[in-house]
């Protein structure tokens, strides 16, 4: 595994000094919740910890690291488990592949009491156990509620790290029986030198930061859909024009976080705040704040429905006529 990025691994120490069984990680995406809460459970389960963490080279980490560990359990969405090589249940996986049905984008109830079950039983390793929620927004009520009594009133020997990106839509039960530590957000400098340790063009680390809104993990994702720094740049006055080719290569979801970003940009433009998410000289003249505010308001609505769009090139149309109307507002 490789090593966590600097402001990962001092947010790690700082947590492993101090005593808990549960611990809520929040903040918003691309701060690194996940990675920071894989290496709490490597620590708490190495044979070897010391205070930097766990040793990396037991056969606990081992474990860990090939997603085997006996006395892990990682609770996810299952598309999340697909997409982040965690192995499924054996009747979820059959159940799925056998198109019985789709993977589930929440966690599932099936798999939070399987996690309950599991935390009653005897460590095999001798070092405890530990359960890994993320992203722990997508527990339904019916699933937080499996979780609360072991959550207040754990076995000895198992400790809980749950990782969010929208903390607000936890149950306040469940809020209060964790721990909670907010995401340290890194410097610029220090994001954009893992960047390009992670492969991300020299180049093109600085504008897809900037797109990412100064958030690490972003960045790195939008690197590796191949987005590109230039037609970011050139997309603001492309939707003053209402050129939709602009929005071609982005689903309905990211185009609608694409033009959420514009709007804000260009209302922090008109009260005379610095943009975040675009470089000013790339943003066309701001409209009044009436239009940019009900701009927004549609964007916030359209951000619902984003997943499953009736129509997406439809919907694509309809984004990139929004956006012209307002940007050419002048009331």
């Amino acid at each position: 595994m490789s090593a966590a990025a600097p402001w990962i691994a001092a947010q790690r120490t700082q947590l492993l000094a101090q005593r808990g069984h549960a611990w809520l990680l929040q903040g918003p995406s691309g701060l690194g919740q996940y990675q920071l809460a894989l290496e709490l459970v490597r620590a708490w389960l190495c044979d070897a910890p010391g205070e930097q963490g766990a040793c990396g080279q037991c056969a606990s980490c081992h474990g860990v690291d090939v997603h085997t560990h006996a006395d892990l359990c990682v609770l996810m969405p299952e598309t999340q488990m697909l997409a982040l090589c965690w192995p499924l249940p054996e009747k979820a996986q059959a159940e799925i592949e056998d198109k019985k049905r789709k993977a589930s984008r929440e966690i599932r109830v099936d798999a939070m009491r399987d996690a309950v079950e599991f935390a009653q039983r005897t460590s095999a390793r001798g070092r405890g156990k530990a359960v890994l929620v993320f992203p722990a927004e997508q527990m339904n009520h019916v699933t937080a509620n499996a979780l609360l009594k072991t959550l207040e009133e754990p076995p000895g020997d198992v400790r809980f790290v749950l990782a969010t990106e929208a903390a607000h839509e936890l149950l306040p039960t469940i809020r209060s029986r964790c721990l909670s530590h907010t995401m340290a957000w890194p410097r610029t400098d220090e994001a954009e030198q893992w960047l390009l340790a992670q492969g991300v063009a020299p180049d093109a680390a600085a504008a897809l930061l900037r797109a990412a809104g100064g958030r690490p993990d972003d960045a790195l994702a939008l690197s590796r859909a191949g987005r590109s720094p230039q037609a970011w740049a050139m997309l603001p006055k492309a939707m003053a024009r209402g050129d939709v080719s602009a929005l071609a290569d982005l689903d309905p979801p990211a185009a609608v976080d694409a033009l959420q970003k514009l709007c804000h940009d260009l209302l922090a433009q008109r009260v005379g705040a610095a943009p975040r998410y675009f470089a000013a000289a790339d943003l066309p003249a701001a409209p009044g704040v009436g239009p940019l505010t009900r701009w927004s308001c549609a964007l916030m609505q359209e951000a619902r429905q984003a997943e499953h769009p009736f129509n997406a090139g439809l919907m694509l149309e309809s984004l990139v006529a929004q956006a012209r109307q307002t940007l050419n507002s002048r009331h």
